[in-house]
C-alpha cells in the first residue's frame, strides 16, 4: 500500500472518529433530529456552509499576502481546513499548529508570520462576531444578563489589542524573544490595520458569517420553523454569535457540547417571536453543528489526502504541542 493511500485510509478513520465522538455526546437529540431532514432545506445548509470554507480560504490567502506569503486559494483553504479538523480531537485550540507547521512545510515561511496569520484571522473573526452580536442585541427580546459580557468582553479585547499594535507596532530591542514578539507586532499591525486591509478582511469575514448564520436559518427552516417571523433573524444571529464565542474558550475540542447548549438557549429567546419551544431549539443546534462539523470534517481529510502524508505528523506535532522537525525555514 503507498503512502498516500494509507494516509488516506487513517484520514478517513480519523474523520469517522470525530463524527462518532459528536454523534454519542448528543445521540438521543440526533436521532429525533433526523426524523425531520429534508433534503429541500438540508442540501442548501450544506451547499452555503461549504461556500462558507471558500471564502475562509480567500481571507486567509489575503492575509498571507499582506505577510508575503503567496498561496492559491485551494492551498489557502486547505490550510484552514486541517487546522479546524485537527481543532475537532484536539484540545485547546492546538490543532491552529497545524496551519504553522505546514506553512513553513510548503511555502518556507518562519514560525513568528504563521502565527501572526493566524492571530489575524482570530482578530477579524471575534470581532466581527461580537459586532454583529452588539448589532443584534436591541432587536432581540429578552437577552439574559450574561449574554452581554459575553459580547462586550471580546469586543473591549479587541479594543485593547489594536491600542497594543499602535503602541508597540515600531518598538524594537536588542533582546532575541523580545525582537521576535516586537517583529511579529509590527506584521500584524502591517498586514491588518491598513485602510486597505481593514476594509477587505472585514468585507471577506463578514460575508464568511453571514454564510454561517445562513446555515442556521436553513436548518431552522427545515424544523418548521417561520424564519420570517419578525425578529427570529436577528436571533439566530445572536444565537451563532453566542455559540461561537462561547466555543472559542476552549472547554471541549471543536467547541463540541458548549455550542449546542449556547445556540440552543439562545433560540429560545424566540418563543417570544415565533414560537419556538425549547426540545426545537436543541435539535436546531444539534443539527446545525453536526452539518458544520462533518463538512469541516470531510473537507479536512480531503486536504491531508491533498498536500501529503507529512500533515499527519504535523497533526500529531500539534497533539503533542511541538514544532515539526526537519521542517524547513527558520
Amino acid at each position: 500500500m503507498d503512502r498516500k493511500t494509507s494516509v488516506l485510509i487513517v484520514s478517513v478513520i480519523l474523520a469517522a472518529a470525530i463524527i462518532s465522538f459528536m454523534l454519542f455526546r448528543v445521540w438521543e437529540d440526533l436521532l429525533v433530529a433526523m426524523g425531520h431532514w429534508n433534503p429541500l432545506y438540508l442540501v442548501p445548509a450544506i451547499a452555503i456552509s461549504t461556500a462558507g470554507w471558500f471564502l475562509r480560504g480567500a481571507r486567509y490567502r489575503s492575509i498571507l499576502g499582506k505577510l508575503d506569503v503567496r498561496a492559491g486559494l485551494a492551498f489557502s483553504t486547505a490550510c484552514v481546513l486541517i487546522s479546524q479538523t485537527a481543532n475537532l480531537i484536539i484540545p485547546a485550540r492546538l490543532g491552529d499548529l497545524v496551519r504553522i507547521f505546514i506553512l513553513k512545510h510548503e511555502k518556507l515561511a518562519t514560525y513568528s508570520t504563521g502565527i501572526s496569520s493566524l492571530v489575524i484571522e482570530r482578530f477579524f473573526d471575534i470581532l466581527t462576531v461580537a459586532l454583529l452580536g452588539l448589532l443584534t442585541l436591541p432587536f432581540v427580546l429578552g437577552v439574559p444578563p450574561w449574554v452581554y459580557p459575553v459580547i462586550v468582553i471580546p469586543l473591549a479585547l479587541c479594543g485593547a489589542f489594536v491600542l497594543v499594535l499602535l503602541a508597540l507596532g515600531k518598538v524594537k530591542s536588542e533582546n532575541r524573544i523580545l525582537a521576535i514578539l516586537f517583529s511579529m507586532i509590527h506584521e500584524i499591525r502591517k498586514a491588518s490595520l491598513t485602510p486597505g486591509s481593514i476594509l477587505g478582511l472585514s468585507a471577506l469575514s463578514l460575508l464568511i458569517w453571514a454564510t454561517d448564520i445562513a446555515t442556521t436559518l436553513s436548518i431552522a427552516a427545515m424544523f418548521g420553523v417561520d424564519i420570517t417571523a419578525t425578529g427570529f433573524v436577528a436571533v439566530a444571529t445572536l444565537a451563532v454569535v453566542v455559540g461561537n464565542l462561547a466555543k472559542a474558550v476552549p472547554i471541549t475540542p471543536g467547541g463540541i457540547g458548549t455550542y449546542e447548549v449556547a445556540v440552543a438557549v439562545i433560540l429560545v429567546l424566540s418563543g417570544v417571536l415565533s414560537g419556538t419551544p425549547q426540545a426545537t431549539a436543541t435539535l436546531i443546534a444539534v443539527t446545525d453543528h453536526l452539518v458544520k462539523n462533518v463538512i469541516t470534517a470531510a473537507g479536512g481529510v480531503l486536504s491531508i489526502w491533498l498536500l501529503g502524508g507529512w500533515v499527519v505528523d504535523a497533526i500529531r506535532d500539534a497533539f503533542h504541542g511541538k514544532g515539526e522537525e526537519g521542517g524547513h525555514g527558520t
